[in-house]
């Protein structure tokens, strides 16, 4: 393995989904890998090849948790490589809006990135160079029915990364979105549902919800993530938007193409069967 951004990694929601799969196959190939969560397991697991995974406690949607991991972290290693793992979803109507849960939200897929960046690029932009990698989604270019509130955080994610790659590039910082397509992961699961009985919304979402989930659980291995960032860390000019799979880009390239009418009546045929 090519170490080009040196060998320690700090990764947020590193205990479960892509983020473990990352921080393993990253501690597999000899890297050092902090690993973020808000519960992480207290034991330091090692790999051969020298490779290890350091638990460390961090909430990103809390400053003093987040503050107090980048203090620990940057006074024990260089790092080189931050990637952001960490993320939750939402099912719900777009014309609701529970504050505390949309919140939330953002606090951990937009306000979390920014956070957890703004405590570890400039040290990666003091020693010369190093690369962010974040967890994007298809879902910032196809608005999904009732992911209305995910779909906008992560097209909010998607225009920072664009933005901050410009940005950092004159400082040998590169920083590069991987946008998974449908991923088996516990996301599936620790979804929030917010959705009245009463709502005139409440069976067409989770009629579409259900769909969606059906697809997430048959969906690629979050290891597939893991080896395309792994491979994005040994390279000196990243790619700034990287989709993963063959369908998911061929998806992406057809946006381009077809009239918004046509993608609408697309994703309401996959998403909205029964209106």
């Amino acid at each position: 393995m090519n170490h080009i951004y040196g060998k320690n990694v700090f990764i947020t929601g590193g205990s479960s989904g892509i983020g473990l799969s990352t921080a393993e196959l990253f501690a597999a190939n000899g890297y050092t890998v902090y690993s973020g969560s808000r519960a992480p397991s207290t034991e330091i697991r090692g790999f051969p090849g020298g490779g290890e995974i350091r638990p460390i406690v961090i909430d990103v949607c809390c400053p003093q948790s987040t503050e107090a991991a980048a203090k620990y972290v940057l006074d024990n290693a260089d790092i080189g490589i931050i990637i952001h793992c960490a993320g939750i979803g939402i099912a719900c109507p777009g014309e609701d809006f529970p504050q505390d849960t949309v919140s939330e939200l953002f606090e951990t897929n937009l306000y979390g990135v920014l956070r957890v960046n703004s405590l570890f690029l400039p040290a990666l932009r003091k020693r010369g160079g190093g690369l962010c990698v974040i967890i994007g989604s298809v879902a910032a270019v196809y608005s999904i029915p009732f992911q209305a509130h995910y779909c906008a955080s992560k097209a909010a994610v998607y225009s920072y990364a664009k933005a901050l790659r410009m940005e950092m590039r004159d400082f040998g910082v590169r920083v590069s979105l991987v946008s998974p397509g449908d991923t088996s992961t516990g996301f599936t699961n620790s979804r929030k549902y917010e959705l009245l009985p009463d709502s005139p919304y409440y069976k067409a979402c989770l009629a579409s919800v259900k769909k969606m989930e059906k697809d997430e659980q048959s969906g690629r291995a979050p290891s597939s993530v893991a080896r395309v960032i792994l491979k994005l860390c040994s390279n000196k000019n990243p790619p700034g938007h990287k989709i993963v799979g063959g369908d998911y880009k061929l998806l992406v390239f057809l946006r381009r193409l077809l009239p918004e009418r046509i993608i609408e009546l697309i994703l309401r045929s996959i998403y909205l069967k029964q209106t």
